[in-house]
């Protein structure tokens, strides 16, 4: 039997070799969907520490001064955290002037302060800072936004 010269298709050689080479290029299109998907989620846990944080300074911001340390945070009217400067828990140094609060939420931990500008009771200061620290473990290792404001005391600059 002669072979004509018009024969046209593939050899196996060839096919094995398309079928290689499109392998290698879809398993390097896998790793960009995998190593994007990495930064997506990365991104989204620092949205969501950012937005933590900036929510409670929010809060914070905008409560009567007489209830500037305590957090109601599931808006019943009924504070579920008072803030306490005694040493415990995520407040450092009792009797410092810092009154600081946490909570865990959604793979973030959230850690409040509210720190007078002197010692003595929060009705008798003139200003606090109040500061927001969110933290979470991201692929490169722990991860921390922190916020911050000042807030004056009513009392001496008048009400909103």
């Amino acid at each position: 039997m002669s072979r004509n010269s018009n024969d046209t298709g593939f050899s196996l050689i060839e096919v094995m070799v398309a079928m290689v080479i499109s392998g290698v290029a879809l398993m390097g299109a896998m790793g960009a969907v995998e190593l994007s998907s990495r930064h997506v989620q990365q991104g989204s846990l620092s949205t969501k520490a950012l937005a933590l944080a900036q929510a409670r300074l929010e809060v914070k911001r905008s409560v009567r001064w007489q209830a500037l340390l305590e957090d109601d945070l599931d808006h019943d009217d009924v504070p579920e955290i008072i803030m306490k400067d005694d040493g415990q828990a995520s407040d450092l140094m009792a009797g410092d002037g810092i009154y600081t609060a946490s909570q865990e939420r959604d793979g973030v931990t959230l850690v409040w302060s509210v720190e007078a500008d002197r010692l003595g009771p929060l009705s008798a200061v003139g200003m606090v800072a109040i500061r927001a620290a969110a933290s979470y473990v991201g692929p490169g290792g722990q991860k921390e936004v922190r916020v911050a404001t000042l807030r004056a005391n009513p009392v001496f600059v008048g009400q909103r």
